[in-house]
């Protein structure tokens, strides 16, 4: 042992006993995050003899502790005990850890085993677990025989493919859903000979389970397999199992299936799409759990790219218009996200022909995540039918929204806008939408003029502070002499709001005058928001030359000024910006 660690020889292990036995979970999890450096202290020979036995009896009823332990151990802990020749040595706490999700040490373990050594340490270990009396022990077992398979000889292997065929008999409906979860990970191991002669025996029999919770697991399976067979073998030894699990009597397996339903079609062949799986997906996207056709819905163009836009118009589009007005708002905020995929499919004409007026329904659906998916995904479509052609069409739609009588709907939009100004870009908002922004600004609702000020911010952010200097600057400075103090104190709040994305020449030019002179506004609420604004441009430019000299030539003189007004909430808010302004710039 190092003594320059500074550990007593007897202290490793007693301490990390003493902390794993504690009541306090974060105690246990600070110890179990300790067990390397405890095993370089220890030594190879007693981190083997005493640690890992140790650890093997410790079992944690916290699965975050044994989480950690997982974590911890799956980090070449091999190392610290003597090199990949002791690897095996690890088999006695990865049998009390299979049980929990993470793979990480099966994996690794098994990486740096020996044939010799799983043969001798690995498959003992594996066969008490798939034959232990409890069925925690087979659930957990299932796990473990994927990363070991392609090491061993033929005659283990085939021990291997029994044991696992076991488990998808075994009486107990959970040692059959872990048997299940695991196939894929097996199947993939398995020679195209023994994927036919075993793999499909035991997926057909739990894609036939009385359990719907083991059948929706072999929907991955399903497809692990079918992508190792070819077209024609699918459609003989897997047709009648795909028509199974669309079809099946729990939404549960059905949704796995509409889930999987782009990673099945391209697993199959386009062949078998056309003839046979076309129909199955329209069965999906009508099929009468919400919770299913949102996940086909999900699927829309990565299945229809393996069609010829004739049948996607002919068959897909129809059930499409269906999905619009579906009665789940989830059912067409899955549909929006997806349908713009579409246009690049079908090309110019036919999306004009077929989709643009399903845009614009679900650009006015009451559900903002709906018009929300459809405006983000607006590139897609403006590249296949054109900037002008999109503005005409669906501006009129954006715009009725933008004034629609109730409040939220307007604001849904404002905070749209940024999103739509990246898509539709600086050219087309300038002229279409730049007005609309702005006269949000002098809206009746403060909640609206706030949401205004903010949006002006974000578009600041995407066109950049020359294209603010031009479109928004003089607008906002303008509104300043308005009669109406709305439109002052709107003025005083978009400034504060949009200084720190400008820069400090925009400001001293072209900003700080009119707020300035906001500072004589005979509205109370005004002058305090002068003094809040006043103080954002401090802290934002005060560590700057310029901002210092901003600060001292007009900023603190005014704040003074506000310091002696006559009420008391001016006076407030004054002294608190005049005081962190002062720790700005002479900070």
């Amino acid at each position: 042992m190092d003594p320059g660690l500074g550990v007593d020889e007897i202290t490793p292990i007693a301490l990390l006993m003493d902390e794993l036995r504690s009541e306090d979970v974060q105690l246990r999890l600070n110890a179990i995050r300790r067990v390397s450096t405890i095993a370089l202290a220890l030594g190879p020979d007693r981190a083997r003899d005493e640690l890992i036995p140790f650890l093997q009896e410790s079992v944690d009823d916290e699965d975050e502790v044994l989480l950690a332990l997982a974590d911890e151990l799956g980090k070449s802990f091999e190392e610290y005990i003597g090199g990949k020749e002791y690897a095996h040595a690890l088999l006695g706490p990865l049998e009390n850890l299979s049980a929990v999700e993470e793979t990480l040490v099966r994996d690794k373990i098994a990486a740096v085993l020996t044939p010799q050594q799983i043969e001798q340490y690995y498959i003992p270990l594996l066969n008490r677990l798939s034959h232990g009396e409890w069925f925690t022990s087979r659930t957990s077992s299932a796990a473990l025989y994927a990363p070991v398979y392609p090491k061993v000889s033929p005659a283990i292997q085939e021990e291997l493919r029994k044991g696992f065929a076991a488990l998808g008999s075994d009486d107990t409906p959970m040692v059959r859903r872990a048997a299940a979860k695991w196939l894929g990970s097996f199947a993939k191991n398995l020679s195209k000979q023994h994927v036919l002669s075993d793999g499909l025996n035991i997926y057909r029999r739990l894609q036939a389970d009385d359990q719907d919770s083991v059948r929706l697991l072999t929907v991955e399976d399903l497809v692990v397999i079918a992508e190792q067979l070819s077209p024609a073998e699918v459609k003989e030894q897997l047709l009648k199992q795909i028509r199974q699990s669309v079809s099946d009597k729990a939404w549960r397996v059905r949704y796995m299936a509409a889930n999987h339903f782009n990673a099945l079609s391209e697993a199959v062949g386009v062949e078998l799409v056309r003839e046979e799986l076309v129909n199955h997906y329209v069965q999906l996207l009508k099929d009468n759990e919400a919770e299913v056709r949102t996940a086909a819905a999900g699927q829309i163009p990565g299945f229809s790219k393996l069609l010829e836009s004739e049948v996607v118009i002919a068959r897909i589009i129809p059930y499409v218009r269906d999905l619009c007005q579906d009665s789940s708002q989830h059912v067409r905020a899955a549909l929006a996200n997806q349908i713009t995929g579409l246009a690049p499919l079908l090309g110019h004409g036919p999306t004009i022909d077929h989709l643009l007026q399903l845009f614009l329904h679900l650009l006015k659906d009451e559900f903002p995540d709906v018009r929300l998916n459809i405006i983000s995904k607006l590139e897609q479509v403006n590249d296949v039918i054109g900037i002008q052609l999109l503005a005409d069409n669906l501006l009129p739609a954006i715009v009725e929204l933008a004034e629609d009588k109730s409040w939220r709907v307007r604001q849904a939009i404002i905070e749209y806008i940024p999103l739509l100004a990246t898509q539709l870009g600086k050219e087309f908002f300038d002229e279409q939408l730049s007005s609309l922004c702005m006269s949000w600004l002098g809206d009746t609702v403060y909640s609206i003029r706030e949401a205004a000020t903010i949006n002006l911010k974000k578009l600041t952010e995407v066109f950049g502070v020359e294209w603010a200097r031009t479109q928004i600057v003089p607008k906002v400075v303008a509104m300043g002499s308005h009669p109406n103090y709305l439109y002052r104190m709107t003025t005083v709040q978009a400034i504060g709001t949009i200084a720190p994305s400008l820069n400090i020449d925009i400001v001293c030019d072209e900003v700080i005058d009119a707020l300035l002179r906001l500072a004589n506004d005979p509205i109370p609420n005004i002058r305090f928001n002068v003094a809040r604004s006043l103080e954002v441009v401090a802290t934002t430019y005060g560590k700057t030359p310029e901002g210092k000299e901003l600060a001292q030539q007009k900023i603190v003189p005014v704040l003074e000024e506000l310091m002696a007004d006559q009420d008391a909430d001016v006076r407030y808010f004054a002294t608190l910006a005049s005081q962190r302004t002062l720790a700005t710039t002479q900070g």
